[in-house]
């Protein structure tokens, strides 16, 4: 504790040291010949770009740029230069002709002087029309759509917008309507006359002049120009299923499985290529948070109706936010204080008696201080046993989780703090089972647990007016986790302290075509866990420090290079590469090639909590008594490489991807069921493990507001047991997924999402009595889940729906329920649904800014 103690101070000088300016500043003004907007934006960047400018701003308007300098640094004959070598005359330099000729047409300010993007009186008869097609991203910044497909209605031939978003459609006589289409958004149609430039920002029902359009964006998009491939699932996908929690959020999404870890808990696990969740890196808002005792619980802690959105990728991902990333990074949003509603209510109720509640409210105190109140309780209080085995079919509980959170705007500082506060309550096993009743619970077999969670987090960062590319952060966070549980005979008391800190900066070498990343980083973890007479301590500390280079020269090709270099206390000093390419011969073609290595620590109990749910015995066979458990740190490294490709069918956008990832671990833990049936057996793989994982989808807008997505899934996963070379346990081969939205134009929403399971590996149980034996193979099966929902004005929404529609149940997902206290009794071995059909509703409510 107490490097890291010296770890923070001396981060903190760092940041301020780097955060200091006390300079001298001069203001320059001179001629710059431009046409559009894109001129504009395109002479403040190469400005900004030069040595001793702070500063850039240009009038179209007046054809001037002025910019706020340092005397000492700068020279203005450079700043010439520049601003002509990009293709615009200046007072002092011409613009080179291969410069002038290079700029797209509407920039070429000879043959066009000056046309507003807004306001311009409009274009000679037969003059092309220009335009511009941009969104908003989630800072609430104007970024140009890329590949966008423009054209004039009733004609197949049409032009697409290039890297700046900008397009020049070719005049047509008489033709007085243009569509604007785009994958991964909707269809817009625009009714002219037009006047002057185009600019079309897209979000829903915006006014552009006397131009209408309705926009309905896509629920996942996935960007054509980042070299990671990142799925970004906003709200409105979440909200196409009941999304009570985290865990919840995938239903509709084909690269997440999720199922449960036992059929007693209620626990639930996501898998992402073929492997368990805790090799994904789950974090919020870019701060690693999932992970240690709450791998899997930690799910459960994030109310669905937090959510604001989430980026999802396969593969190591950025070596900014760390070195535990294995198979892929989920990256989860909450709603933003300064940007939510004023209030938000979600109240959810299941036929299984589950209640739910949460209210969101935000708040800005003026311009600069805004504040968010995050609330969630639930409560299921009625026992069920749907299947008669004797066992409720789901846990009885109470949660209650509370966020407060803050940001601070201060000149060209930003802050932001939180705090968040987690109590889980629950009770599982036999039919009236009671913990606190030792009486009429003789005999029963049951399961309680109790957590207590408290976390909080800040961020400041400094960020350089008129140089958006630069800025400098620091992020750091703790947590205190305390659990306490028993399983039938067997406690389990566990405990977690955290500490995070990570400082980040920003910059360019040259200019935005070349981007780097590179900071420090130190993550401290203390952990105690007793399992009945065993006891398991470990502290580990790992501070370190990383580079990342990101390459933006090219429309074809980019790249993302990073390297970390990270010492662990007892594992010593380990090295992390990690690369990102992306190549796209063709503006809606595009490959991606990814590859890194990764790296953690596995809390071998936490993340496999549903052995705690049979009478197997518990065996750890270590390979280093310095070591977490005995058991050495687990290595892998993940190759993917993906294809995407957009195209029209019938002037509908559609997207068809496939990826193809293979994990090979060097060091691993290995969780052996198959040794014996009575027993699990955890030890060093000594051997082969690996997993290929192959997926294939398809995105289309059908009919109008008619959303169609398929894909399929193969996964190979292999590792080396005791007893040999063999699939891992409890995963799906083959995946089959279709997801059908349809939205009506009187805001009824109805959604479908089929799931398709192959068969699925059953660990041995044939030294078992007969009657305790399981198949060697699950049969497949078919999971459908279904919603609809309305809503009423711009405030009111009501939704009902239906999980595991066609009531499709495991048999007997309990080995030995009639003898839980005997030498047979496994509810771990699940590879289907144990809880049947599942009917919900619920209402939300807003109160906008």
């Amino acid at each position: 504790m107490k490097q890291f103690g010296i770890l923070i101070v001396w981060v903190s000088l760092i940041c301020s040291g780097l955060s200091a300016q006390n300079e001298a500043s001069n203001t320059v003004r001179f001629y710059v010949a431009g046409a559009c907007e894109m001129c504009a934006d395109r002479i403040i960047d190469v400005a900004s770009g030069v040595p001793g400018v702070r500063h850039a701003e240009y009038s179209l308007q007046n054809q001037e740029i002025t910019v706020l300098v340092e005397q000492e640094k700068f020279n203005e004959e450079s700043l010439h230069e520049s601003i002509a070598q990009a293709g615009h005359n200046t007072s002092k330099v011409k613009a080179p002709a291969e410069a002038y000729e290079s700029l797209p047409l509407c920039c070429h300010y000879t043959e066009h002087p000056f046309h507003s993007v807004e306001g311009s009186k409009g274009h000679p008869q037969n003059h092309p029309q220009f335009g511009k097609v941009l969104e908003m991203d989630d800072n609430g910044h104007e970024v140009p759509i890329v590949g966008a497909h423009v054209y004039w209605s009733g004609t197949s031939e049409g032009v697409i917008t290039d890297e700046h978003g900008i397009f020049v459609l070719p005049h047509q006589k008489g033709r007085k309507e243009i569509v604007v289409s785009y994958v991964g958004f909707g269809t817009d149609t625009l009714t002219g006359p037009f006047e002057g430039d185009l600019k079309l920002v897209i979000e829903p029902a915006i006014e552009l002049e006397n131009i209408e359009v309705t926009h309905r964006q896509k629920s996942i998009r996935v960007s054509y120009l980042d070299p990671i491939k990142v799925e970004s699932i906003s709200e409105s996908e979440l909200l196409k299923a009941a999304c009570c929690n985290l865990s919840e959020s995938f239903e509709t999404n084909p690269s997440v499985d999720v199922s449960f870890t036992d059929a007693v808990t209620g626990t639930r696990q996501i898998q992402m290529l073929g492997l368990a969740g805790p090799n994904v890196q789950i974090m919020r808002e870019n701060v690693p948070d999932i992970r240690g005792l709450s791998a899997l619980y930690g799910f459960t802690y994030t109310p669905g109706p937090w959510i604001e959105g989430i980026q999802l990728s396969k593969g190591t991902g950025s070596v900014v936010n760390g070195f535990e990333s294995i198979t892929g990074q989920i990256n989860v949003e909450l709603r933003k204080p300064e940007s939510s509603e004023r209030l938000y209510l979600n109240i959810y109720g299941n036929q299984g008696s589950r209640l739910e509640a949460n209210l969101n409210m935000a708040h800005s105190l003026g311009d600069h201080v805004h504040t968010g109140l995050l609330l969630h309780g639930s409560t299921q209080q009625t026992e069920f046993d749907r299947n008669n085995d004797g066992f409720m079919d789901m846990p009885l509980r109470q949660n209650l989780v509370g966020i407060n959170r803050w940001k601070f705007i201060l000149g060209n500082y930003r802050m932001q703090a939180g705090f968040k506060a987690t109590y889980v309550n629950q009770t599982s096993g036999q039919l009236s089972f009671d913990p606190d009743d030792e009486i009429s619970s003789v005999g029963l077999w049951g399961a309680y647990q109790e957590t207590q969670r408290l976390e909080g987090w800040m961020k400041i960062g400094r960020v350089y007016p008129g140089k958006p590319y630069k800025s400098i952060g620091l992020q750091m966070s703790g947590v205190y986790h305390d659990q306490d549980a028993r399983f039938g005979g067997r406690p389990y008391a566990a405990m977690q302290r955290s500490a995070y800190v990570n400082l980040i900066y920003q910059s360019i070498i040259g200019d935005t075509d070349h981007q780097v990343k590179f900071g420090l980083s130190s993550q401290f973890d203390q952990f105690d866990e007793r399992i009945a007479q065993m006891a398991f301590e470990r502290e580990e500390f790992v501070p370190g420090a990383f580079f990342e280079y990101t390459f933006l020269g090219s429309q074809q090709f980019s790249l993302v290079a990073g390297l970390r270099a990270d010492h662990h206390n007892i594992d010593g000093l380990f090295i992390t590469p990690r690369l990102h390419a992306r190549f796209a011969p063709a503006e809606l073609t595009v490959f991606r090639l990814g590859i890194g290595r990764g790296r953690r620590t596995p809390s071998i109990f936490a993340e496999n909590i549903g052995l705690f749910a049979s009478a197997r015995e518990i065996r750890i066979e270590g390979d280093g008594p310095d070591y977490a458990y005995g058991l050495t740190p687990e290595v892998a490294w993940n190759i993917g490489l993906n294809f995407t490709q957009g195209f029209m069918i019938y002037q509908r956008a559609a997207v068809f991807s496939m990826d193809f990832y293979r994990t090979q671990f060097s060091r691993q833990v290995v969780v052996d069921y198959d040794l014996s049936p009575r027993t699990v057996v955890f030890y060093p793989l000594d051997g082969n493990s690996f997993s290929n994982s192959l997926q294939i989808q398809f995105d289309y807008e059908f009919l109008d507001q008619l959303d169609i997505r398929v894909a399929y899934r193969f996964n190979d996963v292999r590792m080396q047991y005791q007893a040999g070379l063999m699939q891992k346990p409890l995963i799906a081969q083959n995946r089959a997924f279709i997801n059908l939205a349809y939205e009506t134009g009187t805001k009824w929403k109805f959604d479908a999402t089929f799931n398709l399971l192959g068969q699925q590996r059953i660990p041995m149980t044939n030294e078992n009595p007969r009657d305790f034996q399981l198949e060697d193979f699950s049969p497949s099966f078919l999971i459908m889940n279904a919603q609809i929902s309305k809503t009423f004005g711009e405030r009111f929404e009501a939704y009902l729906g239906a999980e595991n529609l066609l009531n499709f149940m495991q048999e007997n997902p309990i080995l030995a329920a009639n003898d839980p206290n005997g030498d047979y009794f496994d509810a771990s071995m699940i590879w289907g649904p144990v809880f049947g059909r599942n009917i919900y509703a619920g209402i939300r409510y807003r109160i906008p800014r």
